[in-house]
């Protein structure tokens, strides 16, 4: 079972449509689980709901996709829930102002790194965070082009995330570092956003000669 913690969300949610038409069993939590129940009904393909402790409980694996001001609060409050599962952290510290998107720098480094320090017994790995919300949750688009860089300390942990993205049709999990290099990851999205904005497009990433 695949958890999505802020699976209502637009992030979350599409993941968790992308994942569960691929025929993976998904839940996804909230901090209200009539929230999130609604959610998983209106997106069917048997999609669960529940309350974000609910979730982490009931997942082996699960995926964070919080806003980023809530997520070092969420992971501390589900650090029990957590203890021993495989965590794919996907969230981005951004700040935006009139020039558009920027990174913000963790005071751990990333946020991949934020919840490594706050789940000392979770298996940490960073993933998914150059996909377009809005390209995960058309019901048009059949493949999704775009290589997923994956992060982590275990090279088993990896490859099972680059399994679950392989999963998605279009979508090939490429293994990119250890948690240390997930700053300049979870940064590049500024980038990506700003090219979204110019070309009114939502871009991917592809890596190549491997």
């Amino acid at each position: 079972m695949v958890g999505v913690l802020g699976g209502t969300g637009d992030q979350g949610r599409g993941l968790a449509y992308r994942l569960a038409k691929a025929g993976q069993r998904v839940i996804i939590g909230s901090r209200a689980a009539e929230r999130a129940e609604a959610a998983a009904a209106e997106l069917g393909l048997g999609i669960e709901g529940a309350d974000n402790a609910a979730c982490a409980r009931r997942s082996d694996v699960v995926i964070v996709a919080v806003p980023w001001d809530g997520h070092g609060k969420t992971l501390e409050a589900l650090r029990e829930e957590l203890a021993g599962k495989l965590v794919i952290d996907c969230v981005n510290p951004l700040g935006f102002d009139k020039q558009g998107a920027y990174a913000l720098k963790p005071e751990e480094g990333s946020a991949a790194q934020q919840a490594a320090a706050l789940l000392p017994e979770s298996r940490v790995t960073a993933a998914f965070h150059h996909l377009s919300a809005v390209l995960l949750s058309d019901p048009e688009i059949e493949e999704i082009d775009t290589d997923v860089m994956v992060l982590g300390e275990n090279r088993a942990d990896t490859d099972i995330v680059q399994a679950l993205a392989a999963r998605i049709p279009g979508m090939r999990g490429v293994f990119a570092g250890r948690l240390r290099n997930a700053h300049q990851v979870e940064s590049l999205v500024a980038n990506l956003i700003s090219a979204n904005r110019r070309y009114k497009a939502h871009a991917g990433l592809r890596v190549t000669d491997i």
